[in-house]
């Protein structure tokens, strides 16, 4: 198994303590700083609830987009709880983030808690907001978002991959077939009509992984060019794992990533 803090889950069954800090090393955000730092993962309607106790922290909600509000700004909910209140999301990776166009992709955003104040906001971050888009969130929780990645099922990666490629991606799902230390397959729910999704671990793991075993994942998705991915990742795959990658997997849609740990979201 893959050694991490054990976790911890609420009545609700959705807070737990996971591991480091995550999200795809140079390729975002300069989350090598992060590294170490304790998170919990929270749905908006905890945050809503019990802001008291996670103001200071540093959480990670997958949820979905409700609103843009501004280029840095905008807000999630819970779909699953209807009287879940949005939360307000500000950006302050210093990276860009587009909200997806299809309203249904979750995203997975990590941060600290903090009770929104525009003109503390404005001072530590230099963001600029205009204090009349903000009055209803004014002393109301938000997150100060230090990361923010899509965060798609793998079907929807194998089906339509071009939406994805190049992206930040954190993904969820079930380990099912290993093929050595750093590659194996997340298993796709048949409702997508997509295939598993293959994942290649771009750094030395830091465990393992069994089959069965429910990960997410964080990394850039790309198309599956053996040569390229032995040369920039010197992967040292053995001629027979080669070949029979290749022929299942050639320019097709490969996840490489830089962190996999123990899925703390329900699937």
């Amino acid at each position: 198994m893959i050694n991490f803090i054990p976790t911890k889950w609420s009545s609700k069954g959705t807070i737990a303590l996971a591991i480091s800090a995550i999200l795809l090393g140079s390729c975002t955000n300069n989350l090598d700083q992060q590294a170490g730092v304790l998170e919990t993962n929270v749905t908006t309607e905890e945050v809503a609830d019990n802001t008291n106790e996670l103001i200071g922290k540093t959480v990670t909600i997958r949820s979905t987009p409700i609103r843009k509000l501004g280029p840095s700004t905008f807000t999630i909910a819970d779909k699953q709880f209807f009287s879940a209140k949005p939360i307000l999301v500000v950006n302050t990776s210093g990276k860009t983030f587009t909200l997806p166009t299809d309203p249904n992709t979750p995203i997975q955003v990590t941060g600290p808690v903090r009770n929104f104040v525009i003109a503390d906001i404005n001072r530590d971050y230099n963001l600029g907001l205009d204090p009349n888009l903000y009055k209803e969130y004014e002393t109301q929780p938000a997150i100060i978002a230090q990361s923010i990645a899509l965060a798609p099922k793998p079907g929807e990666l194998t089906t339509n991959p071009q939406l994805y490629y190049g992206k930040n991606l954190a993904v969820t799902g079930e380990v099912e077939n290993i093929r050595n230390a750093n590659s194996f397959t997340l298993d796709e729910d048949k409702l997508f009509g997509g295939q598993d999704l293959l994942v290649i671990r771009a750094t030395t793991p830091k465990g393992t992984v069994n089959e069965g075993e429910k990960v997410a994942v964080t990394g850039v998705l790309r198309p599956f060019i053996v040569a390229e991915l032995e040369r920039e990742y010197n992967l040292k795959w053995d001629l027979t794992l080669q070949k029979q990658l290749e022929a299942e997997y050639r320019n097709k849609p490969v996840l490489v990533a830089t962190e996999v740990y123990p899925s703390a979201i329900p699937q």
